[in-house]
């Protein structure tokens, strides 16, 4: 079955509906990826055309379907080690100044405390427990939780699954890594028990409310906000400071900024990484 192109009042309705569905913006330009990404979903469905698929979509009462159109459309490029400089940061200034005040304040077993918001297939996620292992080294005194966040149902089960395939593994993971960290699972590799009991997985919307108990050290938001429009990414960044603890740290994408956004936000530079804390 040909996929038929995507008209613009079909363009129009289908950005208004995934905007409802997780907050991504989708305007004129955007319409090849509807069509790329959902092309699938229209041929499972035998659906004669677009507003076929989206009348089908918003009739399903199990919302199987609409679980599919979110997966497809917010599942995006990751891998491990995904942009080193975030990675140094914590290894080399968020988690020694962490631990120094964890010391401070003699609390026992050693709280740490980590999102990754829209943790995608979970390889962020595994890629701070790395480097968490490789600064800590003994983990025994430590009470470790790294909590991955995604909209898509798909990708944190493939998170939680904890299975990767080599060439997901060859980008980013070093060959000492592959034997520290990962072992055989058939054709895969599996991450080993001791970093996939530090994480846990939770399928969630940004721009809804999170009931999270407690508050998080370090916060990765990187590279979600750019999906947003203005006021959708201001509520993301107001709802990730009511998550952070006082003297947390919001690291977000490369090309992304905060900046004239939300006030309560302060900018801090680490060599060329930029990062954001709260004010006080």
């Amino acid at each position: 079955m040909t996929v038929p192109p995507l008209q613009e009042d079909e363009r129009s309705a289908w950005s208004s509906f995934i905007a409802s569905l997780c907050g991504v913006q989708l305007d004129a330009s955007k319409g090849y990826l509807i069509e790329s990404r959902l092309g699938a979903l229209l041929r499972e469905t035998q659906s004669g055309g677009w507003r076929e698929l989206l009348q089908k979509i918003k009739a399903d009462p199990t919302r199987q379907l609409q679980a599919k159109v979110i997966s497809a459309i917010t599942t995006n490029e990751t891998s491990f080690f995904r942009d080193q400089a975030p990675f140094q940061l914590l290894r080399h200034k968020l988690l020694p100044e962490l631990i120094d005040r964890r010391n401070r304040e003699r609390i026992k077993p050693v709280p740490i405390r980590i999102l990754s918001a829209a943790c995608s297939t979970g390889q962020e996620v595994y890629t701070t427990a790395i480097v968490l292992k490789e600064v800590i080294g003994d983990l025994s005194g430590y009470d470790i939780r790294i909590l991955g966040l995604d909209v898509s149902q798909e990708a944190i089960a493939a998170a939680s699954y904890a299975h990767y395939t080599q060439l997901e593994l060859t980008r980013g993971i070093s060959p000492l890594q592959l034997s520290r960290y990962f072992e055989p699972a058939g054709s895969q590799w599996k991450v080993r028990d001791e970093l996939r009991a530090m994480a846990t997985f939770r399928q969630a919307n940004l721009l809804e409310p999170i009931a999270i108990p407690g508050r998080f050290d370090i916060i990765f938001c990187r590279n979600v906000a750019i999906y947003f429009d203005e006021p959708n990414k201001i509520r993301l960044f107001k709802a990730l400071g009511r998550l952070l603890a006082p003297e947390g740290a919001l690291l977000i994408g490369s090309t992304e900024s905060i900046s004239g956004l939300c006030p309560e936000w302060e900018p801090q530079r680490y060599l060329r990484t930029l990062y954001y804390t709260k004010k006080r």
